[in-house]
């Protein structure tokens, strides 16, 4: 099924780029703009640019850029018409949809397919648990003893698995979803041989649903509980689905759905090991709380929570040997900027129990009364060891060293060096020496080159149609007051010739300002193109652009910058957010302060226009001195060159003449 172009204009009215990029990011007001660090690559200052007026995103440091739409596609690394889905279900809009033909059903993208067949078995499970005799014996006792309320297991989605071979499988199957897809989702194991289509992953189990930042289902975790224990111990207690096109267990935190929200409010993120204690945290009411779900903390979990605050305390349970192993990926943490703070429970206490055992309000108190920075802590519990043992000792400051180290601000490496020399009782300067030793060795490194998105989803011609086709002339035609700065981008520019900006600066000006009037009933549009009768653009796209506003000027329509904000082409589309991207704003102290007022474009849009002309004409007749000396080089006889050097006065001529209205030096 197709969605139907109205539904899809209402969509694209209705989605707020801010809304929509905030629920993935934290956005912090910059001017008219906001900004935050760029969820497509790692970065420790602000690229990522988010126009409202526009409905634009740009980032100045690796590229990406688009509307709404766009964005969803690529941070969830999903298709058009998913992303479509997705924004209407944010915003309550209802799908109406068109009828496809077999062809099209056949492409539909497997991402897409996925993610309905594991909605469909988050489905089934949840009903499993509330309807089924054995989901409310087994799994809603289970729930229910552990303090799990309704409400809590509706907002984590929590579910049954029969304790039997194809209970799932069966009913999807019926359906009508392929074995194959099961199998790729990880709900399916087949056996090779096998004449049946193979059985449930999860049997006997509850569950609980992964989500990703959007919220849609992309894994499940399940626990035994079998009270027969020889069954149960050949089992594992946990099972996670596997790896496949939508799951990869190291960029997932579980719960980053459900705390999203509540992180970006607090600015805080809690960090701890498993299911159950994400789900009792928040029945106490602490609710920006994820997991790693068992597995190590990895660079892209470490990124995923630094999307929405920088701050994060790890709660670790009182296992000492298993806190110093992960003492030692903790500095991936600090490296990519965050401020780790660490709570450790008492003996035999994990989150889970310890909020069970003395309510929500304590267990606050107690996270509050016992949090530790992650160097202070590292630094005690090494100290403890090492004893009086002065070679242990020189080793804990190794340690602690290369972990401050690792922390990007100078400021706050600088703080943590003074604190560590009072707590190990040694020389700030010598730890501030070490330090340095380790910092210069590691800039004498090659760095690594940013890597983008591996999941990100490629744009295919259908998904480009889709997403920026329409009415050509639709959209507003008022431009916007703000100043816009071409961006030249971090990778080295290739070598262009000086009529190559000239085009770039005339056709922005064009594709920002064409409708914009500098006198009653005369637009920029009108002016400029009255202006270059006769001139036609070397650079195929700028060539291609000025084609189009002549050919719609001549039938007496102005191209609105929407048009090509939302053209067919990624090319111009990518062009036109760049003109558009304001990566710097002026600060308000110029003129509330300092009483300096800078103008904007708009407030000298005549000026511009004049200036963008003359040295348009001024590059288009160099170029024509130049080919001038080329002929001249090789003419053949006297009189051949004498006329081709007339012609190069001729030009000089008028070239002087350009450059002294400009103000520019002859040399």
């Amino acid at each position: 099924m197709r969605i139907n172009p109205e539904t899809v204009e209402r969509i694209k009215q209705t989605a707020d780029i801010v809304e929509v990029v905030g629920d993935f990011v934290s956005l912090k007001k910059k001017g008219a703009n906001y900004s935050a660090c760029c969820p497509f690559h790692n970065e420790k200052t602000p690229s990522f640019n988010v126009n409202p007026v526009r409905q634009i995103y740009k980032c100045f440091g690796c590229g990406a850029a688009g509307d709404s739409i766009k964005f969803v596609m690529d941070i969830d690394g999903v298709g058009y018409g998913e992303a479509l889905r997705y924004l209407a279900d944010k915003y309550n809009i209802e799908i109406e949809q068109e009828e496809v033909t077999d062809e099209e059903a056949l492409r539909q993208n497997e991402r897409e397919s996925l993610y309905i067949i594991l909605n469909f078995a988050k489905n089934f499970y949840v009903q499993q648990l509330h309807e089924s005799d054995e989901g409310q014996a087994v799994g809603l006792s289970y729930f229910k003893e552990r303090g799990f309320t309704g409400e809590i297991r509706k907002k984590f989605e929590l579910g049954y698995s029969l304790d039997t071979w194809d209970a799932f499988s069966k009913v999807a199957l019926d359906e009508g979803y392929s074995s194959q897809l099961l199998e790729k989702a990880g709900l399916l194991i087949h056996k090779e041989g096998s004449q049946t289509a193979g059985y449930d992953r999860f049997r006997g189990r509850v569950i609980f649903p992964i989500h990703n930042v959007a919220g849609k289902v992309i894994a499940f975790g399940a626990r035994i509980l079998k009270s027969d224990k020889s069954k149960a111990a050949n089992q594992p207690k946990y099972l996670n689905s596997p790896e496949t096109e939508v799951y990869h267990k190291s960029d997932v935190l579980y719960g980053i759905f459900q705390a999203k929200n509540a992180i970006r409010q607090l600015d805080h993120c809690y960090l701890v090991e498993g299911y159950t204690d994400v789900i009792s945290l928040n029945q106490g009411g602490i609710e920006n709380v994820v997991a790693s779900s068992g597995t190590s903390l990895t660079v892209e979990q470490i990124r995923l929570i630094g999307r929405f605050t920088p701050n994060v305390t790890i709660l670790y349970d009182g296992d000492i040997a298993g806190i110093k192993a992960a003492l030692r990926g903790l500095d991936l943490v600090l490296e990519e900027g965050l401020n780790v703070s660490i709570v450790l429970f008492p003996d035999g206490d994990d989150p889970d129990s310890y909020v069970r055992k003395v309510g929500a309000e304590a267990f606050k108190i107690y996270l509050k009364q016992n949090s530790k920075d992650f160097i202070t802590f590292k630094t005690e519990m090494l100290l403890q060891d090492a004893g009086n043992d002065p070679f242990r000792l020189a080793a804990v400051i190794g340690e602690v060293v290369n972990s401050i180290v690792k922390i990007p601000d100078a400021i706050k490496r600088q703080v943590f060096f003074h604190r560590t020399s009072e707590m190990m009782k040694v020389d700030e300067q010598m730890l501030i020496t070490e330090g340095n030793k380790l910092l210069r060795k590691l800039h004498t490194q090659k760095p690594q080159e940013r890597v983008p998105r591996q999941n990100q989803a490629p744009e295919s011609p259908a998904d480009l149609d889709a997403l920026f086709s329409g009415d050509p002339f639709s959209g507003s035609n008022e431009p916007s007051t703000d100043f816009f700065a071409p961006e030249t981008g971090h990778t080295e520019a290739p070598q262009r010739s000086k009529l190559y900006y000239q085009e770039e600066a005339f056709i922005r000006l064009l594709v920002v300002y064409g409708t914009r009037e500098l006198e009653p009933t005369i637009t920029v549009c009108q002016y400029v193109l009255s202006e270059i009768e006769g001139i036609d653009f070397r650079d195929t796209i700028f060539h291609h652009l000025l084609v189009l506003f002549r050919e719609n000027f001549n039938r007496n329509h102005v191209l609105p910058t929407d048009y090509f904000l939302h053209h067919h082409e990624p090319e111009i589309r990518n062009l036109t957010i760049d003109w558009l991207a304001n990566k710097y704003e002026l600060s308000e102290l110029w003129s509330e302060k300092y009483e300096i007022f800078v103008p904007f474009e708009t407030d000298v849009l005549d000026k511009t226009a004049f200036i963008n002309i003359l040295r348009l004409k001024k590059a288009f007749i160099e170029e024509k001195m130049k080919v001038c000396l080329q002929q001249a080089v090789h003419a053949k006889t006297e009189e051949e060159q004498t006329a081709i050097m007339s012609e190069f006065m001729y030009y000089k001529g008028i070239s002087m003449a350009a450059a002294k209205e400009l103000g520019s030096v002859i040399g």
